[in-house]
């Protein structure tokens, strides 16, 4: 454990962050079922586009992606609509998929890759990891690794009819794992690039969408204009038309402009769009086609917004991210959330941004661009410094708000060296401070990399350490990790030692959860120096059993012992007797790896009064857990039966189910040392069931194995094999060799009754390969055990 809540840290294979939870347990709210995932059926797309125009020979081509009689029927359809920028491919993306979302019953899933935006392009695994919770799958619950990712998508829409669109992508190596495998799905890509490798190893149907002829450029602007300038002539149109370059995106900001002008006639308005480009066209050289153009209509359409909206819109140049919420905007002008929302609502007539749901707003990637240039010529370095650190401020008080609704023992408490905005949000539950961050998740990434880069480090630390406690919890591996390096870095040119040393505690942190356990190791010895040279004696503690967990891991358990040891003292001095009840449990969990069963239940015992007078519930379960497994092994069935059902009452009374899984394991063995296999069996099995649910592949193979011992104990010797084969398959694929060990023993001892004598022999022989790379007490009488039957001929 370490200090969250004592969640066991003991770990084989899966990196998912619900099998190893270094700060604790789940708090705040999240809750897990036994009853299996709901069918959720999204319904994720944004809003069709008014005033969309032709395109009926793009419509037509994507119709015939619904064919029945498709050649490759048994394939995902997939189209790709590219184009330059501002070119309408969105517009044509969503609007095919408003007229045949009646086809995809099951619901449609949108994300958009960010290939072009502010922040980094997103990750296949950070949009699998959305996609995968708007299916129903709690966060805690998405599996850390791509590839177990990728299968899960594709197995939760096997037998379904969905429409996925993706949005601005950057690559085809970004759609790749994306991509359904059901046929019954359809799959629409957007993106700048030609996407040629999704056209030649998949394919897809590619489609260029080019600038509209005058006659639609025309019907674009008198559609958007009608209520406002029915008199216009065609040829003025044509004009107006030609120097937006056909382009939709600049001919919807023009028509919003003639609209908001109908008075002045539209000779006028040409005249200064005119003026506009030829200034453009001196200062742009070798300009992509079109881009001149929309910056000249950019420029035209800036230039008559109001002083107030002007301003904002160059400041928002500034923010980390293309899309944004009213309070966020708050906090960029300094001003009040009615006094941002006006002045954001003058943006949006002007389609200088797009409003979204739930109170966001968007901009295009190219009105980004120009608002980020604006803000550099039109204001100055102090007055860009003091909006950007009001923004930075604000996610950073809003993500500690987030942290201590979702997770109150884990958080790291922020200190008051930032001052908090006036707009700084708070949650009234978990519920809404996981929406905030789920919606916010590309901003925090990009305000702690914007922190670092722009002048503000200790913002950027503080910010990725707060977040810490969120990513612990649902398993935003990518995020963290990327946040994680980013504030290392960010806190040393802060010159603050105490915060560089959590920057590297938290990096230590994210790199063992992902099992990079040499710079996990590095990592915390390195906040461990620091830690003594600055007389950090918490820290201190802190660091000492990180190092610890990282013997369990890596099964150095005398190693472990000692530092357990060593930090549990430090608290005790201290007079925490919180943080010393959680470093006896792990001390006692070494002991039991260690076979000195009777000296943990000392410990363990000493813990387990502490966490009950503290009303600690999780950590009295977990110490039950522990002290079941030490009085089990220590010859007491009995005693071990009580406190694992009283470990299985807390899991009920608190509905946890990863808790659960993981005790009714341990009830099992119980149970088998008190000479009730078939009990034994029922109690496996329904671990296993619960594990899988979960989606906690290592632990579900240990509980199929356990199974497997039960059958084989009622002589069921088939139904014995069988299993333990299954988990020999699981734990080998990930690649946990002290459980896959003794999988490998179970095995060979079910083949020994069928007559298998060489697959028994070839299991025990791996098995005693594997041992050979542990020196623990444990391993080596088990190795002792397997050369025996070896030897034996068995």
């Amino acid at each position: 454990m370490d200090g969250g809540a004592g969640h066991t840290n003991r770990f084989e294979g899966s990196a998912s962050a619900h099998t190893v939870v270094q700060a604790g347990q789940v708090h705040g709210g999240v809750h897990f079922h036994q009853e299996p995932m709901p069918t959720v059926v999204p319904r994720q797309l944004r809003g069709d586009v008014r005033h969309f125009v032709n395109r009926g020979r793009e419509l037509s081509r994507l119709g015939t992606l619904l064919a029945e009689d498709r050649q490759d029927a048994q394939a995902v359809p997939v189209a790709v609509i590219t184009g330059t920028a501002g070119v309408g491919k969105t517009s044509l993306a969503l609007h095919w998929a408003h007229a045949v979302r009646s086809r995809f019953p099951d619901g449609q899933l949108y994300a958009n890759l960010r290939g072009h935006s502010a922040a980094s392009p997103a990750s296949p695994e950070a949009v699998l990891s959305g996609f995968l919770q708007d299916l129903g799958v709690p966060s805690a619950h998405v599996p850390a690794e791509p590839e177990r990712r990728e299968t899960m998508f594709r197995s939760l829409l096997a037998d379904r009819r969905m429409l996925v669109v993706l949005d601005n992508a950057a690559d085809s190596a970004q759609v790749r794992p994306l991509l359904p495998a059901a046929p019954g799905c359809l799959v629409v890509v957007t993106s700048r690039d030609d996407l040629s490798g999704l056209v030649s190893r998949l394919g897809a149907l590619r489609l260029e969408v080019t600038t509209l002829q005058t006659a639609d450029a025309v019907a674009l602007l008198r559609a958007a204009t009608a209520d406002y300038r029915a008199r216009d002539r065609r040829a003025d149109l044509a004009e107006l038309a030609r120097l937006c370059a056909g382009l939709p995106l600049a001919l919807r900001i023009a028509a919003e402009r003639a609209a908001t002008w109908a008075t002045m006639p539209m000779g006028e308005l040409i005249d200064d769009l005119r003026e506009e480009s030829a200034r453009w066209n001196l200062l742009t050289v070798d300009a992509e086609e079109g881009a001149d153009a929309m910056r000249s209509v950019f420029e035209w359409s800036y230039q008559a917004l109001p002083a107030p909206a002007a301003r904002l819109f160059r400041l928002l140049g500034l923010h980390p991210g293309n899309e944004f919420g009213l309070p966020a905007v708050a906090s960029l002008t300094g001003s009040t959330p009615p006094q941002a929302r006006a002045l954001l609502d003058t943006l949006v007539r002007a389609h200088l941004l797009e409003r979204r749901p739930a109170g966001r707003y968007e901009f295009h990637d190219l009105l980004r661009d120009f608002a980020a240039e604006l803000v550099r010529r039109e204001e100055s370095e102090a007055e860009r410094t003091k909006a950007l650190g009001r923004c930075l401020a604000w996610y950073l008080h809003t993500a500690d708000a987030a942290q201590s609704t979702l997770a109150p023992f884990d958080r790291y408490r922020l200190d008051d060296r930032i001052p908090a905005p006036a707009a700084t949000l708070a949650f009234d539950g978990h519920d809404a401070a996981f929406r905030w961050y789920r919606t916010e998740s590309a901003n925090l990434v990009t305000a702690v990399r914007t922190a670092a880069d722009t002048g503000f480090p200790a913002i950027a630390w503080r910010l990725a350490v707060v977040l810490r406690a969120v990513y612990m919890h649902h398993n935003a591996f990518d995020d963290w990790v990327a946040t994680a390096r980013i504030a290392v870095d960010a806190a040393g040119r802060a010159r603050e030692p105490a915060g560089r040393a959590e920057a590297l505690e938290n990096l230590g942190k994210a790199a063992f959860q992902a099992l990079r356990l040499d710079e996990a190791e590095e990592s915390h010895r390195a906040a461990l120096a620091i830690r003594r040279h600055i007389g950090d004696r918490r820290g201190t503690a802190r660091s000492i059993n990180a190092l610890g967990l990282l013997g369990l891991r890596r099964r150095r358990l005398d190693e472990a012992a000692s530092h357990f040891a060593e930090s549990a003292e430090i608290f005790r001095e201290l007079g925490d007797s919180r943080w010393t009840a959680l470093m006896r449990c792990n001390l006692a969990e070494a002991l039991c790896e260690l076979g000195r069963h009777e000296e943990a239940v000392e410990i363990v015992e000493r813990a387990l009064t502490d966490f009950r007078r503290l009303g600690d519930h999780f950590g009295e379960g977990n110490a039950l857990w522990l002290l079941s497994w030490a009085r089990r092994q220590a010859g007491d069935p009995d005693a071990a039966d009580r406190a694992i059902s009283n470990a299985l009452a807390i899991a009920g009374r608190e509905d946890n189910q990863v808790w659960r899984g993981h005790w009714l394991a341990e009830a099992a063995k119980v149970k088998q040392a008190q000479g009730d296999p078939a009990e034994a069996l029922r109690l496996f099995q329904e671990s296993a069931a619960v594990q899988r649910r979960l989606g906690d592949a290592a632990r579900e193979a240990a509980a199929l194995d356990g199974a497997g011992e039960a059958y084989q104990a009622l002589g069921r010797h088939d139904e014995a094999a069988e299993l333990h084969s299954r988990a020999v398959a699981a734990l080998r694929a990930l690649d946990a060799p002290w459980r896959l060990a003794g999988a490998l023993e179970h095995l060979a001892a079910a083949f020994g009754p069928l007559g298998r004598a060489e697959a028994a022999r070839a299991a025990r022989t791996e098995a005693l390969r594997l041992l050979g790379t542990f020196d623990d007490p444990q391993a080596v009488e088990s190795a002792r055990r397997v050369a025996r039957h070896l030897d034996d001929g068995a």
